[in-house]
């Protein structure tokens, strides 16, 4: 028997949520007014990442008032970014749009993030939260977390942590996501060669809850955007990385063991040069940096995937 279709609509707004109980009822109602208003098909789908103060319950109501609330839930937290891909996953809409549960995105700037989609042809569209209601501690090492990812990942973005943003479906089908790396999304989108963009978005002050994020975000968003960086530049090409460091460390320490051989031969000791050692331990590290860089090499030509390579936009046979 063949299976069933599945029947494709506008938009998906997907909500992870985490211990909101006391905001997703008014944010379902608000995301469906909201859509409603634009006339266009849509579902909300909540992931639940294993909260414990009865936000499914909450949301499992809300669905009883309106069946176009879905429901995502998760048997314990497994992390943001997992709580997207589960969400990914079932959403049905051409275009997904991701938002917080805690009512500080605002849904009425949704008509503009489909806006941006259609009328600048992008792919991705990003929020800013330029006039942001946070504490200090958590604007400015955002701030600084956000200057840092844009000159070093070469994205013009602003807010990488924003989880406001519209994706249209096949920049998701293409994009795999897992551990933290859900706020570098745009990053992987355009070293694909979608097209990103960033609009200003309002930002509320937080009513309800408190925050899931703390300092620790930070040096974790460091390590990832080494990750990032890495499987985007160098993937297909570790040698190029690996060769770097490499050729650096063989070659500092073949100039010392030159001068030190000079040295020698000129009749001084070296029994006492703490140089020497130096000099030995950098050949020994280039060389066994660019066997790694090697083995990373082998690796890549056996389990390399053609596909992997590009992404076409469009197909015309």
């Amino acid at each position: 028997m063949p299976e069933p279709t599945v029947e494709e609509l506008d938009v998906s707004v997907l909500v992870p949520v985490l211990d909101e109980v006391a905001t997703v009822g008014e944010l379902a109602t608000r995301v469906a007014a909201t859509l409603d208003g634009l006339s266009k098909s849509f579902e909300i789908v909540f992931v639940d990442d294993g909260s414990r103060d009865g936000t499914p319950q909450k949301i499992k109501a809300a669905r009883e008032k309106d069946p176009r609330i879905k429901l995502v839930w998760l048997r314990r937290n497994f992390g943001k970014a997992a709580a997207l891909s589960a969400g990914f996953d079932v959403c049905r809409g051409q275009v997904i749009i991701t938002m917080d549960g805690d009512l500080q995105d605002d849904p009425g700037e949704i008509p503009r993030f489909l806006e941006a989609l259609e009328e600048q042809d992008l792919d991705l569209v990003s929020g800013w939260k330029r006039h942001r209601h946070d504490p200090a501690s958590k604007r400015y090492p955002s701030k600084l977390f956000n200057w840092v990812t844009r000159r070093l990942a070469q994205v013009d973005l602003h807010d990488f942590n924003c989880g406001f943003k519209a994706y249209r479906r096949e920049v998701l089908e293409q994009i795999a996501i897992y551990g933290e790396l859900h706020r570098y999304i745009p990053v992987l989108a355009s070293r694909k060669g979608f097209r990103i963009g960033e609009i200003d978005v309002e930002h509320h002050p937080r009513r309800h809850g408190v925050s899931k994020y703390g300092w620790d975000r930070l040096y974790k968003g460091l390590l990832d955007l080494i990750t990032v960086l890495f499987i985007t530049k160098y993937t297909r090409r570790p040698l190029h990385l690996f060769g770097m460091f490499g050729l650096a460390f063989l070659g500092s320490g073949l100039c010392i063991n030159l001068y030190l051989a000079v040295s020698w031969w000129s009749g001084e000791a070296l029994s006492r040069r703490p140089l020497l050692l130096l000099g030995v331990l950098l050949m020994v590290m280039g060389v066994q940096v660019l066997t790694t860089g090697l083995l990373g090499e082998m690796i890549t030509f056996k389990n390399f995937r053609r596909k992997d390579s590009y992404s076409i936009k469009e197909r015309l046979e």
